[in-house]
């Protein structure tokens, strides 16, 4: 039977459209599914601020009448001028091994794209920086990661059968959490913090995070990152609604916030426990038990991932990163912590890859940005 492809048009088609992928790993023993509200809350419109701009199709792939593929069209106006491109996005592409249902989604996606006058197609990519992105490539044997995307094998093959080619791609580290702080370390981070008066910040809870410093670590991630591959500048919506996303769920205490005489900040680390395990066992349901295994990742871990490093360009190269460093390795060996896992770093970014020089560690993952011109 050939394969029908329907537009996502309702809830109930895009709630469908949501557990496709998280039902296709849902027994995968290295993927860290979703929750499938946190899906929704990022498709749906209205809840999404970046849905207010960007233009979205959501398509399903339908075999033998059961939903095979799918897979999300995006176009962010923002990102095509600041970038002086004509490209569309694809994210959110699942698909069984089969080629016919690969090549009916990607046309689909791709005739859209044409359709509102696009010249490319590339990802896998989201409506900003801050979704997942990258087909995974290579290290399909390790769990993935809460901010990741974890995909099979078969996944690149499929796309380079239909002409899709490389863009760029990211390298992931784990990282070994030694015993003790390089002493190197501990003695430039005194160094920097007396000669440039920073302090680094300490919290009793997350609501003095989100109330003092959320929208200014957002401020110094437009400013410190807006060099970097798609990235696109986050309005106040966005940061709002991302604040609300992420800044629910961490420990005050494997973050680090580097601010200066005025209380700017000028640097920053965020890292979070492990999420991997919880979220495999909470099959993309916050309740009634996910929130449990969720909690319990926060309290009991050895898995530190490693999710944002940021320093405000006027004091790069001047050793402020060594203070983040400090503030979570110290954290990391007192909450026990035995290995740390990075996200995607791109291959360009030498400079962040190079900090990982001090510790021992192994580029484990590679995943992908892959385009084809329409």
């Amino acid at each position: 039977m050939s394969v029908i492809i329907k537009e996502v048009k309702t809830t109930g088609e895009l709630k469908k459209f949501i557990w496709f992928g998280i039902n296709m790993y849902k027994n995968c023993e290295y993927a860290a599914p979703p929750l499938m509200m946190d899906d929704l809350l990022n498709l749906k419109k209205g809840s999404n601020p970046a849905l207010d701009f960007c233009e979205t199709a959501y398509f399903l792939a339908y075999k033998d009448n059961k939903i095979a593929g799918r897979i999300a069209a995006i176009i962010n106006p923002v990102s095509n001028d600041t970038w002086n491109q004509k490209h569309a996005r694809f994210g959110w592409v699942d698909f069984i091994d089969d080629e016919e249902v690969s090549k009916a989604l990607f046309d689909a996606a791709g005739n859209w794209a044409i359709s509102k006058g696009m010249t490319s197609i590339h990802g896998p990519l989201g409506f900003t920086d801050f979704d997942h992105e990258g087909l995974l490539v290579e290290g399909f044997d390790k769990p993935g990661t809460l901010a990741t995307i974890y995909n099979y094998p078969y996944y690149p093959e499929h796309l380079e059968k239909i002409g899709f080619r490389k863009d760029i791609d990211f390298k992931e580290y784990l990282i070994t959490v030694p015993d003790e702080i390089p002493e190197r370390y501990l003695r430039i981070s005194e160094i920097i913090k007396k000669k440039y008066k920073l302090t680094s910040k300490k919290f009793k809870s997350r609501k003095e995070v989100v109330n003092n410093y959320a929208q200014k670590i957002f401020d110094l991630l437009n400013t410190c990152y807006s060099h970097l591959y798609g990235f696109t500048k986050l309005n106040e919506k966005q940061i709002a609604f991302y604040i609300k996303l992420y800044f629910s769920f961490f420990k005050t205490d494997t973050i680090s916030i580097v601010v200066d005489e005025k209380d700017d900040v000028v640097a920053l680390g965020i890292s979070m426990p492990s999420f991997t395990k919880a979220l495999q066992k909470a099959k993309g349901r916050l309740f009634p038990f996910g929130w449990y295994y969720m909690l319990r990742a926060l309290q009991k871990n050895d898995v530190l991932d490693l999710y944002l490093m940021a320093v405000h360009p006027d004091y790069q190269n001047k050793g402020v990163n060594s203070i983040v460093f400090v503030d979570i390795n110290t954290a990391a060996i007192k909450n026990g912590y035995k290995l740390a896992e990075s996200n995607p770093e791109l291959e360009t970014n030498t400079r962040m890859s190079l900090q990982w020089g001090d510790f021992h560690y192994i580029n484990h993952k590679r995943r992908r940005i892959y385009i084809k011109n329409l």
